[in-house]
């Protein structure tokens, strides 16, 4: 089955959390790698493992940045990076995917589910073969200890338990 690389300069996992009640902050984890195993013949015996640097995350404001990489969010001093694993992948028509699989944040694991574009059709890039997807998956944080919050004076929460998760990933096939 054929092995495909991240591309570190055209992939992304980038996140999304209601604030205050009043609007959505966005952020992204600027180091992350990992490999597909995928055969367009055989897409259930795919599989995938993402790594993320988690003292990479950047939301464009530095105080709020060093906040989520504290012990207070992530932790990322004592849980360095957050992991998936796949453990099943579904056919679910019309080019897309549905895979399962173990994510890890703040040393705890829960399982989870990818909803897939892609890949795409691969094309040549000079000496490379490339394909892409994007992946998406909504978890609750507090599932995995990222707890902290703050109650506002109106009696609504400072940050948003509903997590939405994309991965935009460029690959490039091995060999």
């Amino acid at each position: 089955m054929p092995t495909w690389n991240f591309d570190p300069n055209h992939t992304s996992a980038e996140f999304s959390a209601r604030h205050m009640m009043v609007t959505t902050v966005r952020g992204k984890f600027e180091k992350l790698s990992g490999t597909l195993n995928f055969d367009p013949a055989n897409p259930e015996q795919a599989s995938v493992e993402v790594t993320i640097d988690a003292s990479s995350l950047n939301t464009g404001v530095t105080d709020r940045d060093n906040h989520l990489r504290s012990a207070d969010f992530f932790d990322a001093a004592k849980f360095p990076t957050i992991t998936f694993k796949s453990t099943r992948v579904e056919n679910a028509g019309n080019g897309r995917l549905r895979v399962t699989g173990n994510l890890t944040i703040k040393g705890v694991t829960k399982s989870v589910v990818l909803e897939v574009e892609g890949p795409s059709a691969p094309v040549k890039f000079g000496n490379a073969t490339k394909s892409g997807l994007t992946a998406t998956t909504r978890i609750n944080r507090k599932d995995f200890g990222l707890t902290w919050n703050r109650v506002l004076e109106t009696g609504g929460l400072a940050v948003g338990e509903e997590v939405k998760i994309t991965l935009e990933l460029e690959l490039n096939k091995k060999g």
